[in-house]
């Protein structure tokens, strides 16, 4: 598919049926038009000049400047890849394909001949060059906010005239004010008009229909006033409406520009400058201090500390040091740093998660489908109640008919599903695009409602509520002057995580360590090893068959096991030394997520966990869960998530492998960001960072989301039902008409803008 930008869309019920009006062309049955984030997906075989004409008619057009959005470029294995100097032959069997003149250096990807482009896959470019880049940094379209800006100038001008002929009525001819009347109302709506009157032949009814034939009936019944404040009124509403939308555009479009644009490549110890697309796995760059790290990689040289904000929403810089890995997007704070690339940008973390923000506008919620559904016979309805309102009281009431044919064009404007239609975009991508500021990827619009009317969040252990490392918690020493001595001597070369708990503990107390020699080590067992010339045993209770167990240190090691600890003891040939308890360390912020997700609403919060359940009582203890179930494989983690959602709605939250299916099964699957691929693959919803806290706040946001739109539809509907019953006693006028519709938008969008506000942090 090939995708372009579309400006000029101020109407969610206009762009639906522009959608509907280009898939009746030849190859166009796949075309997706997204009012949400003004993207068009086209077959690369349409006629691009027809659909052009199309857009025209609603004022709408393609944006020629490259696209500040992120792209995908398709792998080799899905598509081929050439450069913008190659020979343009290749793209004979493209006849509409889109050039730009005057930029080098883009990267074209083309499916190969044959292939079936209902696939969904993308036909996309990468524009590398130097006027992209300054493009860019603007953060808006500057041909776009030239065209708003003549719009208000035209309404201001047009309302000015409207004025002085209301105050110069009486003293100058009525030809003269008439005249100023006229010009003020085709100045204001003339474009409406046009649009209204080409598709009230074609029998397509949408608002400019309606708003044409109000004016068009009020005009000839004389009330020119009237008439002229509808056109401006109008003009200013569908000004305003596309001025919401178009904030919450740019305010996920200045989330997509966190993007790096180009990299500091060393090739044999020479640095070039090369665009982000270039860049393979291995590559080394260099990254300076304050420029951004263009992929994921791991540092080479060099130590700094780094924002990983735009990944995380962490605002707290994280140290980096030789060995350990960066994200693409980060910034290097200070210092210099040595990366070898570990993905292409493509294939980075950033690059996932700024196309599957994209994507997440596209995508529309059950309730956006009914409004959009109910919106198709809305309009219809409303010109036949019109036409009952122009006829019946003239006809079996003997009413006058001028004064129903005016009542009956009120009615038409009160029929404009324009503030019903916004009632879920602009609250929807406020709300996507609020939790990816704070980290937290939401896949798509359908699944923020989702996460709004969860009632029970299922946790897994390992890895989310808890650490995932092995710690100290508890040590019981019986000879002090050896304990210590030989575990650091016997553990200090070993790479198991239990060892590394240890050294950790050790390494704080500063003991002074020896070494050790003819080190054994027992698989499932622990180590023997000899320190001083002496032989010692290191590990679990099996690895002490040599001694036998009894009295205090019996009691001790069986308390410790109740406990839930995994135990690590030393003994040489006589005695047991001490021993080490370790757990899984509880993360320090599980214990407040947990009450801040059952302050947000939550009903029940439920741990499962593969561990026994000594040490799942532990836990859910520890952190607060409702409730808790241990000793759980992969598929009894699965059943346990069907029988929750039998009692309420549930999310599903993990980390790793073993969590991907659970996650699947959920209504809601919410994965650790610096979990494994396949949960995140799996996932509805990525907590980018390595911990929960962001969680309720995510929560709250889906919560206010599903308020909104609930309230704007409830004040979108009900501001209409008041003007229509307004009709009965005949007290509906024009201009109450036009300000219950326009209103109805204006307080709708500034309501869904509400949703990106953030509160400070005390």
């Amino acid at each position: 598919m090939n995708e372009y930008r579309v400006k000029g869309l101020s109407c969610g019920h206009c762009a639906q049926m522009l959608e509907q009006e280009i898939q009746q062309l030849e190859h166009g049955d796949t075309t997706k038009l997204s009012f949400n984030s003004g993207r068009l997906l086209v077959d690369p075989q349409i006629n691009l000049s027809k659909v052009e004409h199309i857009l025209k008619s609603e004022g709408a057009y393609i944006d020629k400047q490259p696209s500040a959005l992120p792209k995908r470029i398709k792998k080799p294995a899905q598509a081929q890849q050439h450069s913008h100097g190659n020979d343009h032959s290749q793209h004979n069997e493209h006849p509409d394909h889109h050039h730009e003149d005057g930029h080098n250096g883009h990267e074209h990807s083309h499916a190969p001949p044959g292939h079936d482009h209902s696939h969904g896959h993308e036909h996309e470019h990468e524009h590398g060059d130097e006027h992209s880049d300054q493009h860019d940094e603007h953060g808006h379209d500057h041909s776009h906010s030239g065209s708003n800006s003549r719009m208000l100038k035209l309404l201001i001008f047009s309302g000015a005239i409207y004025v002085a002929a209301l105050l110069l009525a009486g003293q100058l001819n009525e030809s003269v004010i008439i005249g100023m009347y006229l010009f003020a109302t085709v100045i204001s709506g003339y474009t409406t008009f046009i649009r209204g009157v080409k598709n009230l032949f074609r029998l397509k009814f949408n608002i400019d229909t309606l708003m044409s034939i109000a004016l068009i009936g009020a005009i000839a019944i004389g009330e020119w006033k009237e008439a002229t404040l509808v056109a401006v009124l109008f003009g200013l509403n569908e000004l305003l409406e596309g001025l919401g939308m178009d904030k919450a555009r740019r305010s996920m479009e200045t989330l997509l520009q966190v993007a790096p644009k180009e990299a500091i490549r060393i090739d044999n110890g020479v640095e070039t400058v090369v665009p982000i697309a270039a860049l393979q796995a291995g590559d080394i760059v260099l990254v300076k201090s304050g420029q951004k790290i263009p992929s994921d990689g791991i540092v080479t040289e060099g130590k700094s500390s780094v924002n990983e904000a735009a990944i995380t929403g962490e605002s707290l810089p994280v140290e980096k040091e030789t060995g350990e890995s960066v994200f693409g997007g980060s910034i290097n704070n200070e210092g210099v740093l040595r990366i070898r690339i570990e993905k292409a940008y493509n294939d980075s973390s950033l690059a996932k998660i700024l196309h599957l923000v994209q994507e997440a506008q596209e995508t529309k919620t059950p309730t956006e489908l009914f409004i959009n559904k109910f919106a198709k016979y809305y309009t219809p309805l409303i010109m036949i109640v019109s036409a009952f309102v122009i006829l019946i009281p003239p006809l079996l009431l003997g009413g006058d008919w001028s004064k129903w044919l005016y009542q009956g064009l009120a009615v038409l404007i009160v029929g404009c599903p324009c503030a019903l239609i916004l009632s879920s975009p602009i609250a929807i991508v406020a709300g996507i695009t609020r939790n990816a500021r704070n980290g937290i990827l939401v896949k798509g619009g359908v699944f923020l409602e989702q996460l709004g009317k969860i009632d029970t969040l299922a946790f897994d252990k390992t890895g989310t509520l808890t650490k995932g490392e092995p710690h100290v918690e508890q040590t019981v020493v019986y000879d002090e002057e050896r304990f210590y001595r030989v575990v650091g001597a016997v553990e200090k070369s070993s790479s198991h995580p239990l060892a590394k708990a240890v050294m950790k503990e050790i390494t704080a107390r500063g003991i002074e360590l020896a070494e050790a020699e003819d080190i054994q080590t027992v698989t499932g067992r622990g180590i023997v090893a000899k320190v001083d010339g002496e032989t010692y045993w290191l590990g679990n209770e099996k690895t002490m068959e040599h001694l036998s167990i009894e009295g205090e240190v019996r009691s001790t090691i069986d308390k410790l096991k109740s406990e839930g600890l995994t135990l690590v003891l030393v003994a040489d040939t006589q005695r047991i030394l001490g021993m080490f308890g370790i757990a899984d360390e509880i993360r320090e912020e599980s214990r407040q997520v947990i009450a801040a997700l059952h302050r947000a609403g939550i009903r029940s919060t439920v741990m499962l966990t593969g561990d026994h359940q000594q040490t799942a009582e532990k836990v859910a203890a520890a952190v607060g869960v409702s409730s808790y179930f241990g000793g759980l494989l992969p598929e009894d983690k699965v059943n346990k998530i069907k029988e929750l959602s039998l009692t309420g709605k549930v999310a599903m939250i993990g980390d790793g492998i073993n969590d991907a299916p659970a996650l699947a099964t959920a209504q809601l699957g919410i994965a650790m960001g610096k979990g494994t691929d396949s949960a995140i693959e799996t996932a509805d919803i990525v907590l980018m960072q390595d911990h929960l806290g962001k969680l309720p706040e995510a929560v709250a946001v889906a919560k206010q989301v599903n308020r909104v739109i609930r309230f704007n539809i409830i004040v979108s509907l009900g501001l209409k039902l008041i003007a229509l019953l307004l009709t009965i006693p005949g007290w509906l006028t024009l201009w109450i008409a036009i300000l219950s519709d326009m209103g109805a938008t204006i307080f709708v969008t500034l309501v869904s803008l509400t949703v990106l506000i953030q509160k400070a942090k005390k």
